[in-house]
């Protein structure tokens, strides 16, 4: 071992651990296995599953028994080999040195096999053995025995196999084991789903009752994500999950129970974001373990398979009515969190939305556009709290884990002088702490069972061994809670770890073998194989294969430590000294705002990803497809020409440049004037201004895809964003128009209506200092090639709108002898006053007409017949549940002489050339 490591002196921390310890992984899989099986199934079939687990494992014992019984009244069962049983895999050594290890003891046996077979045959024959391990006696000097002749092949099979009385009992024992988990799994599956059938909850969910229920909070109140339903966002409803401990009836009757629930509350918010400040909601303040007096609808569960019993909807916008406060330790996590968010409201919005996030998994102020992009580049694991929080929170406390049980150990502990088995419990104390504060998340409950394994391997002096530990934390924990069997955010968690205690050194080496760095070696192979174990998993949940997620993960990596440091700096500080905390939060900000600018690149990329089938099929289909990578992806190293252009190719088509995406695809077409973006049930379309620049006429329901559009296009810089009404499948893809973009100004309607979405359009272009007028019937401006004409509303709209879409900004450009006239949403009222206007002047015979309110059937004759237009143009969704477009409006069109193109049929679509010459690319 010391000559092996190429100092001359020896290694100083020689490793003599062997192999890793496996015995642990096949019980901790079957128990994962059985309970994510067990918890949705009837509880007949759990009683047989138990029953057999059971019964198999006592018959598989017995038989060990005997065997064992057996093998020592067999004379030709070797000694060494029972020992080698016995000791495990410490005890063998290497080939014939497992004889040494029965002599000498394992440590010994194991330096003899390294050094060869004769001292191993001597500490043999010196040795006694016995179940409990070797005794060491002094062994004579031996001289150099002579070199024997090769042994019979049917000796060495022997030599291999010992027989029943040293091989059968071991594996009977090890194949029992794995029963009794399977079987105690699904014993516990069994208990917890029963759980969920007693008292009285279900009957009253079945029959949608009303009641009055006391309810103890058992996790954070969060808010629901908006959702763009047609033209407007869903109201967000705030939820969390709760037991019901008390259910009162209309009769007065009083009925005790512990059922859990899932508590949603309407609070009638129309926000698109969570409310800060004074207009914060007071159920969002609530704690864990606060009771609650509610009135209620109880209601079944969504599905089947969940682990909550029903759904209490709480109506109205009423404060909660509290009937006991949070205990103690959740009063002071509620004060921690807190403070940190204080300490964050100074910052720029993406470092106020991921610090929290970062060190507490509070992802409360996270925008539904910086979470698209960090799923899109896998990066949501850093807003989930995990073994890397608590290993630099421990790191802190008992110094880095490998020097914890050696004399040089460092760390605050060490410093203080707090004994070895004292800086273990301490440790376990502040683990606990961990939980309580960032919450017991799936994966806060997987770092912190690894930790307290390792700190019990601190306290009682034996070695760290990490895959054992995972493997025991699993087992553990499914038993504990089996419906973590079933949470995805628990096999990401495992399968990552996994990923980075066994691929990850071994991918490591390998690149340093090739004259990589070492620590871009260990960054590189820790997220590659991270990404390699999870992207199936991640393909299920998002059906798309980030093809960024390695560049992003090991950009982010290195901002990742500095921003957690300070982040749980601010947060020890924020509740004694604030200005401090603001300082330190101010720096963690930085590598915070490097975090979220990866992300957002990353996930602008229009290669940057590809779809996937979102199924298991699918995800074995990727694994295979990974390893096939793995394999090729070694050849390749070993030739670096093929490899630069390989890693040249993958990046050409992550980014995919606009000139060579030209080339190859012929989009977009040379000489476009005006695109039509498919934005799904929405609008969104751009005129071109020429070298990277465009005018922009709404935005569409969603920023991801206005954003991929815009970057197809080639646009950068956009002088005006003309929105023509509030509606949500018109300003809701507002970000990702604005994301990484030049922009001049935004031109609304005067008509703001709906609030909330007008109130959002504010709130994004003053976050970007970007000034907003209001367009008025008359307006004439023009930008390059392009000038255009406001037709519609007019200054003082007389009689008032009966909606938003009879104040749609309507235009009539001008583009290169092109004449287009873009109608907004405009309905039969609107459409029939503007024909009567001054304004309709010039709106006989147009080349292009954008259709009103994606073709629905309510259009005004009179005005199609006046424009009697070339080509129209329809923006429409798929499948809408509206019947857009209407087939009387496409039959008028094309009664007109038009030619009719849909978005949710030929996909994005561009017109190129002149009035003599008008043509459509479609993409």
């Amino acid at each position: 071992m010391h000559a092996a490591s190429g100092r001359r002196l020896g290694d100083s921390h020689p490793r003599t651990e062997g192999p890793t310890d496996l015995r642990l992984v096949a019980p901790a899989a079957a128990a994962w296995l059985t309970a994510a099986v067990s918890v949705g199934a009837s509880p007949g079939w759990v009683t047989v599953v138990v029953a057999a687990s059971l019964a198999a494992a006592g018959a598989l014992l017995a038989m060990g028994r005997r065997g064992a019984r057996a093998g020592r009244a067999d004379p030709g069962v070797r000694p060494g080999a029972v020992g080698d049983v016995r000791q495990g895999h410490s005890g063998a050594g290497a080939g014939a040195g497992a004889g040494a290890g029965a002599g000498a003891g394992a440590d010994a046996g194991s330096g003899a096999g390294r050094g060869g077979s004769v001292a191993g045959r001597a500490g043999s024959a010196a040795g006694r053995v016995r179940w409990g391990g070797p005794v060491a006696e002094p062994a004579p000097v031996v001289e150099p025995a002579p070199v024997a002749e090769p042994e019979p092949v049917a000796s060495r099979r022997w030599a291999r196999w010992p027989g029943p009385g040293a091989v059968r009992p071991g594996l009977w024992v090890s194949v029992a084991a794995v029963l009794l988990c399977a079987g105690a799994a699904a014993a516990s599956a069994g208990l917890h789903a029963a759980d969920l059938r007693r008292g009285p909850i279900p009957a009253l969910a079945e029959s949608f009752a009303d009641v009055t229920a006391e309810v103890e909070i058992t996790s954070d109140p969060r808010l629901t994500r908006p959702r763009i339903n047609g033209d407007h966002i869903a109201p967000t409803a705030l939820m969390f999950d709760a037991d019901i401990t008390r259910v009162m009836q209309p009769d007065g009757t009083v009925l005790a129970t512990r059922t859990p629930v899932l508590v949603i509350v309407d609070t009638r918010s129309r926000r698109g974001a969570p409310r800060e400040g004074g207009d914060r909601s007071p159920w969002l303040s609530l704690l864990p373990s606060t009771r609650l007096r509610v009135a209620a609808r109880v209601v079944p569960a969504l599905s089947d398979g969940e682990d909550i019993a029903a759904v209490l909807r709480v109506r109205g916008s009423a404060p909660p009515r509290v009937v006991a406060a949070p205990s103690g330790p959740q009063r002071f996590a509620g004060r921690l969190r807190e403070g940190l968010r204080e300490a964050t409201d100074g910052l720029d919005a993406d470092a106020r939305a991921l610090l929290p996030g970062l060190v507490v998994g509070d992802t409360s102020r996270v925008t539904p556009e910086l979470d698209d992009a960090f799923k899109a580049t896998d990066l949501t694991h850093l807003l989930a709290v995990s073994g890397g929080n608590l290993v630099i929170v421990l790191a802190l406390f008992t110094g880095p884990p490998g020097l914890a049980q050696r004399v040089e150990r460092r760390g605050l502990a060490s410093r203080l002088g707090v004994p070895l088995r004292a800086t273990a419990l301490l440790g376990g104390t502040l683990t606990l702490a961990f939980v309580v504060v960032c919450r017991p998340d799936p994966s806060v409950l997987r770092a912190a069972a690894c930790g307290g394994i390792s700190l019990l391997a601190i306290a009682t002096g034996r070695r760290r061994s990490l895959v054992p530990a995972l493997a025991a934390a699993v087992l553990v924990l499914v038993l504990y809670d089996p419906w973590l069997a079933r949470s995805y955010g628990f096999l990401l968690s495992v399968l990552a770890t996994g990923a980075l205690l066994t691929l990850a050194p071994r991918w490591s080496a390998a690149l340093r073998r090739r004259r990589v760095p070492p620590r871009l070696a260990e960054a590189l192979a820790a997220a590659a194989a991270a990404q390699a174990l999870c992207a199936p998993v991640v393909a299920v949940l998002s059906a798309r294969v980030s093809l960024v997620a390695v560049p992003c993960n090991l950009l982010a990596e290195f901002a990742v430590t500095p921003a957690t440091v300070l982040g749980f700096a601010t947060l020890a500080t924020a509740p004694w000294a604030m200005p401090v905390a603001k300082v330190l939060a101010w720096w963690a900000s930085w590598p915070a705002r490097w975090i979220a600018g990866i992300a957002r690149t990353g996930a602008a990329q229009p290669g940057g990803g590809v779809d996937w089938p979102d199924s298991w099929t699918g995800a074995l289909l990727l694994a295979l497809v990974t390893v096939a990578g793995v394999v090729v992806g070694r050849r390749l190293l070993r030739h670096p020409l093929p490899s630069a252009v390989g890693a040249v190719l993958l990046l050409l088509f992550v980014v995919q440049p606009p000139p060579l995406t030209r080339v190859i695809t012929g989009w977009p077409p040379p000489g476009w004037r005006f695109a039509m973006c498919d934005v799904g049930q929405g609008d969104a379309s751009v005129l071109a201004v020429g070298d990277g620049s465009a005018v922009v006429v709404d935005a569409g329901p969603d920023p991801v895809l206005a954003d991929r559009c815009l970057s197809t296009l080639g646009v950068t810089r956009i002088p005006l964003v003309v929105l023509t009404h509030f509606h949500a499948d018109h300003v809701g893809g507002l970000p990702g128009v604005l994301r990484g973009r030049s922009v001049g100004a935004i031109e609304t309607t005067g008509f703001e209506e709906p609030p909330d979405q007008a109130e959002f359009v504010r709130r994004e272009a003053s976050a970007r200092h970007i000034p907003l007028t209001r367009a008025v019937a008359g307006e004439r401006r023009s930008v390059g090639p392009l000038d255009w004409r406001v037709l519609w509303p007019p200054p003082d709209q007389m009689p008032p709108p009966d909606g938003p879409n009879d104040a749609s900004v309507t235009l009539l450009v001008r583009s290169a002898g092109l004449r287009l006239l873009l109608l907004g949403d405009l309905e039969p009222p609107a459409q029939q006053a503007l024909v009567r206007s001054p304004a309709a002047e010039g709106l006989d015979g147009v080349d292009v007409l954008k259709v009103a309110h994606h073709g629905s059937a309510y259009q005004d004759p009179e005005l199609i017949r006046r424009a009697a237009p070339r080509l129209a143009l329809i923006s429409v969704g798929g499948d809408n549940p509206y019947g857009h477009p209407a087939p009387s409006t496409v039959a008028a069109l094309r009664a007109g002489g038009a030619v009719v193109l849909r978005t949710d049929e030929d996909g994005d679509l561009a017109v190129t050339g002149a009035a003599e010459g008008l043509g459509v690319a479609r993409h």
